[in-house]
């Protein structure tokens, strides 16, 4: 059919905004972050020995580790001989600490976070992660928990790591959100808590765009992380959930180099949000042979043909679910037999609110606009595509009397 030229035709070239990059930059980058892990390996780091203990107690041993390594580090687009390197600074994880806070949100991020894939989060992360406050790990509660918050801010002044989980009301003078006895809003709290924070991790779509509690009409004036704070740096992670392999990537990078990874024009970092959902996808092949499911359950759906006609966002999403996948690597949304609902978009809950039916043709929408990586040109195409797409799905619904 013609659209389907017009579409794979619009799809065919990556659109990454990855710079490939030299083998003198890679020997540079080595040699800073050698140093750096030498001098915290220093300051009493998790020894080797300690490591292996809860590699075994969670019922792994070295080589399932250098497996993770190898994987991770391929994940974080380095090359195979910075594996030695990523697996000397996870004994130095402990020497950045962290202090979680959950906003508006439904802890899915968290959820994820605690199901990450091996090591496990409780072992691997929480033993050796300085992990300084989160609401739904700590023991303490109430005031207790209050002071354990002032306490890390204190003590880790300007070197923790703030991540944020959950949006951030912001009508009526932040009435929406408080928390703790003094009332504060979230929007003072996570302007507080910022001023002395080494750099920021937006987690989840919530925290970077404003996700669902910012869907119109946005009642409680819901806006992410970046639109309340200014002055600090700022990494994106987007998706609902965003995957916890993403997560501990921005992590070990910043332990490994002491730097914020490389970001696209949405503050995402570029080893995650890089790439489309499209250029990577398992059904990719079918797209392209024109094989496309036309309704739920058909043969084509049965023999995981293409869910672009179902209304799958994979061609204007960037995010690396193809390939780091969810519950430790085993499935994700699409291979799971629904399209990708475009949740690591900006607004993807009223710009892609039929989900399960195709984008309609918008022709003063300019994806380049809110994707930082995405475009225009290719994305014109796309809904070009889409326009008659959309006209044929119309013309379907009338015959059927819907």
């Amino acid at each position: 059919m013609e659209y389907d030229l017009a579409v794979q035709k619009s799809l065919y070239s990556k659109v990454t905004g990855i710079e490939k990059k030299e083998d003198d930059f890679y020997k540079e980058l080595y040699a800073r972050s050698e140093k750096r892990i030498d001098a915290l390996a220093k300051t009493n780091p998790f020894t080797e020995e300690e490591l292996n203990e809860v590699l075994v107690e969670d019922g792994y041993d070295r080589r399932d580790f250098m497996k993770w390594v190898s994987a991770t580090t391929a994940m974080l687009m380095l090359p195979g001989f910075f594996e030695p390197l990523v697996a000397k600074t996870v004994q130095v994880l402990n020497r950045v600490p962290v202090i979680w806070i959950n906003l508006q949100d439904c802890a899915g991020n968290s959820e994820a976070f605690l199901r990450t894939d091996g090591p496990t989060v409780d072992e691997l992360i929480l033993d050796i992660i300085t992990l300084e406050f989160h609401e739904l790990l700590m023991a303490p509660s109430g005031e207790q928990a209050e002071l354990q918050l002032e306490n890390a801010m204190t003590a880790f002044k300007d070197e923790y790591l703030l991540f944020v989980e959950g949006s951030i009301p912001t009508a009526e003078n932040g009435i929406y959100g408080t928390i703790g006895t003094s009332g504060e809003t979230y929007v003072d709290h996570l302007t507080r808590l910022s001023a002395d924070a080494k750099a920021i991790v937006a987690v989840g779509t919530c925290a970077t765009f404003g996700g669902v509690p910012a869907a119109a009409p946005n009642p409680t004036g819901a806006r992410g992380v970046m639109d309340i704070v200014k002055n600090k740096p700022i990494i994106n992670i987007p998706a609902c959930p965003a995957n916890p392999a993403n997560m501990l990537g921005v992590i070990l990078l910043y332990v490994m180099t002491g730097e914020l990874p490389e970001l696209d024009g949405l503050l995402r970092p570029k080893f995650a949000f890089g790439y489309r959902i499209h250029d990577a996808c398992e059904r990719r092949v079918h797209f392209d042979a024109g094989e496309y499911v036309e309704e739920w359950g058909d043969a084509a759906a049965q023999a995981g043909h293409c869910l672009y006609k179902m209304g799958c966002k994979g061609p204007m999403t960037f995010n690396n679910c193809p390939t780091v996948k969810y519950n430790r690597g085993t499935s994700w949304p699409v291979a799971a037999g629904h399209g990708c609902i475009g949740c690591s978009e900006p607004g993807f809950f009223d710009k892609f609110e039929r989900f399960e039916a195709p984008t309609p043709y918008n022709p003063k929408y300019n994806p380049a606009s809110d994707m930082g990586v995405y475009a225009a040109t290719a994305g014109l195409g796309l809904f070009t595509a889409f326009k008659q797409l959309t006209k044929d799905s119309v013309a379907q619904e009338a015959e059927n009397g819907n």
